[in-house]
């Protein structure tokens, strides 16, 4: 079984995505959220606030990420997470996997690779909007 933690990275009404480079094996050229495999010894968290340092060069604040979705892809496990507190400018550290990071508002995002992800994205950023 293959785990991926991703993080949907939130501020001010928009979402990061990044684009994954169209050299890649698995889902070249398409939007998505950072993230990547969580190594043996690793919870989710460690795995995902070492793969949002190594791919943006952000550091996650402690307790910042919450539980945004989970899904089995065939043989791959996947969590994604809402983080909206980090320390750092989020830059493409990883050019060899993404061509491009981008800031998106919920009407302009690009759809995800799975679906569900897309959708549990859309309606955390919905409910940000909605608090006072």
């Amino acid at each position: 079984m293959l785990e991926i933690v991703t993080a949907a990275l939130v501020s001010e009404g928009r979402v990061l995505l990044v684009h994954r480079s169209p050299d890649r094996h698995v889902h070249p050229g398409v939007w998505d959220l950072p993230g990547g495999h969580v190594e043996t010894g690793e919870t989710e968290l460690v795995a995902l606030a070492r793969e949002m340092h190594e791919e943006l060069g952000v550091r996650m604040t402690t307790g910042s990420a919450t539980p945004l979705c989970r899904l089995q892809a065939g043989s791959v496990h996947i969590s994604a997470w809402i983080v909206r507190e980090w320390e750092g400018t989020p830059t493409n550290c990883a050019p060899e996997e993404h061509d491009e990071i981008r800031w998106f508002r919920p009407e302009g995002m690009p759809p995800l690779i799975h679906e569900p992800v897309s959708a549990a994205v859309m309606q955390a950023m919905r409910g940000q909007d909605q608090s006072p």
